[in-house]
């Protein structure tokens, strides 16, 4: 399916990497909870194959922090974000493309990697915006986040893509690849703003 086909849908990845590291993290109950109150028990029989409605991702996530509390549904975000970073890495970056950033300089890798992102960026923000900003240090914009959706926070709680950005980066780019989530939209700010450094 295409980009258009595909508009206000988000890669099962978004459930699939939630229930993984919620049962690594937590007791098996507690996933349950999460996905009761998210409304979508029906994945806890059979986890989605094909790319879900946005709406899913954003009350999975709500659900998240409504039963572990913002600090405990962010780490599990983000293991959720590394472990996406994974399966990217593992089925769908190609093996050639890897080899080839790993052997170019830190700054040209990360600019190669930001426009691979860049392209396939659809398949993780629905109806968002996905914009980078910057190559060196990466940094990349996301406006109307389904991981913040009408979310009021104090800290930042876009976790699963500082995840996903930091594995994906650590691998091809630089072992030493730190990102942080720099604005957020649950605090005010008006975009999410991610920056990586290695140095």
């Amino acid at each position: 399916m295409s980009q258009t086909d595909n508009h206000g849908r988000i890669g099962p990845n978004a459930i699939i990497r939630v229930y993984e590291a919620l049962n690594a993290q937590h007791d098996p109950r507690v996933t349950e909870a999460v996905f009761k109150r998210a409304d979508l028990t029906a994945y806890l029989d059979a986890l989605p194959e094909a790319m879900v409605p946005e709406a899913e991702v954003i009350a999975l996530q709500q659900a998240l922090r409504d039963e572990l509390g913002i600090s405990a549904a962010r780490a599990v975000s983000r293991e959720a974000g590394q472990r996406t970073g994974d399966y990217l890495l593992a089925r769908r970056i190609p093996r050639p493309a890897q080899a080839l950033l790993k052997l170019l300089p830190a700054k040209l890798a990360s600019r190669t990697l930001l426009k691979a992102i860049s392209r396939n960026a659809w398949t993780f923000i629905g109806t968002g915006h996905f914009a980078v900003l910057s190559d060196n240090p990466p940094r990349i914009e996301i406006t109307y986040a389904p991981l913040c959706r009408d979310v009021q926070a104090d800290e930042p709680v876009c976790d699963f893509y500082v995840g996903t950005f930091e594995r994906l980066f650590r691998v091809l780019v630089h072992p030493n690849t730190v990102f942080t989530e720099i604005a957020c939209q649950a605090m005010g700010d008006p975009t999410c703003l991610f920056e990586g450094r290695w140095s």
